[in-house]
This record gives C-alpha cells, structure tokens and sequence, in this order.
C-alpha cells in the first residue's frame, strides 16, 4: 500500500489543492493527515489562501481515502464540517514486522514517547519541520508542513514499501529513509 502523509494545512485551500493534486498525481492508495487541518492556529498568521470551508470541502471530496488525526488547532467544530473522521489522537500502520505511530505531535513527541519497539517509527507533525531522526530504538518523521514550513520545505511524505520519500509539492525525492528490515 502506498500511503500520502501531509500535516498543518491550517485551512490554506491553495496548499491544501497542491497537496490533493500532489496525491492524485503519486497515485496513493490512501492519504494521512496528521491535523491542524482547517484553523491557522492564534500564533500563525494567515496563511496564503485561507479557506477553510473550501479547504473542507476539498477533503470531502477524498474522504473515502483520508485516515486523520487530530491536532492542537482542531475541534469537534471543525468535525461538524468533515465528512472522515479527524479526532482520534493516533492512528497505527503496520510496515513488515514494525509499528508507524501517527500522531500530530502535541501529546505525543520525542519528550512523551507512546509503546514502541524497537524499530518502531514516531511519525507526527506539530513543528512544521520535515525531520528524519534516529533515536535508540525508534526513528522519528516529520513530514513538514506545506503551509507554515519553518525549514522552507513545502511537500510531503511517500511511504511505500517500508521506504518513505520526502518530496516537494512538484513531485521532487529530497530525502529517503528505509525502515530497517534487521530490527
């Protein structure tokens, strides 16, 4: 199965319309978001394009594909709008015999770690910054965030066949990293 990650749409329909034009165009089987979907958050600023209620409906159109979490910025209001279910904490996929904990990184990070083996990966967003890092036991991603970046990535992640793929809202490979098969 070949999975889209994006995180921290903050209600940007013009990134949110790169992001689904960026799945449609990789062929995914099913898209990942790891919250702050629709509100730009007190500390954020507008972000170009902000639409919430078009950015919903954007989504709406691929609920079928969607698996969602819920971060800081998303409330059961914004639920009301959301025709896929976006206010569970965490999601689990399963790449070989190791665990992806998704998550968006408020309640579980690097300083509040969820059950993992080793092997295991940490994937959330929260920071807006595209990050692979190994720790002792687990490795944790952080696909970015295609609105607010504060590394100036704008993209997404590819996981397909345990490797997972950084790549640009044009489809550029800027980073890879593959699960283990060993651990």
């Amino acid at each position: 199965m070949k999975w889209f990650i994006a995180s921290d749409l903050h209600g940007s329909a013009y990134y949110g319309e790169r992001v689904l034009n960026a799945y449609e165009r990789e062929r995914a089987d099913r898209l990942l978001l790891l919250g702050d979907l629709l509100n730009h958050g007190p500390r954020n600023g507008l972000p170009k394009g902000y639409d919430p209620m078009t950015l919903a409906e954007l989504l709406n159109a691929k609920q079928r594909d969607i698996v969602a979490v819920r971060g800081n910025c998303d409330s059961e209001v914004d639920q009301m709008i959301l025709s896929f279910p976006m206010m569970a904490d965490s999601a689990l996929l399963s790449v070989g015999k190791h665990l992806v904990f998704a998550t968006h990184g408020h309640l579980f990070n690097n300083d509040r770690l969820p059950p993992l083996h080793d092997g295991d990966i940490l994937l959330h967003g929260h920071t807006h910054l595209a990050l692979c890092e190994p720790h002792a036991g687990y490795t944790y991603l952080n696909p970015g965030s295609p609105t607010f970046p504060h590394d100036d990535f704008r993209g997404y992640l590819l996981l397909e066949d345990g490797t997972f793929a950084w790549k640009t809202l044009d489809g550029e490979t800027v980073r890879t990293f593959r699960i283990p098969d060993d651990v």
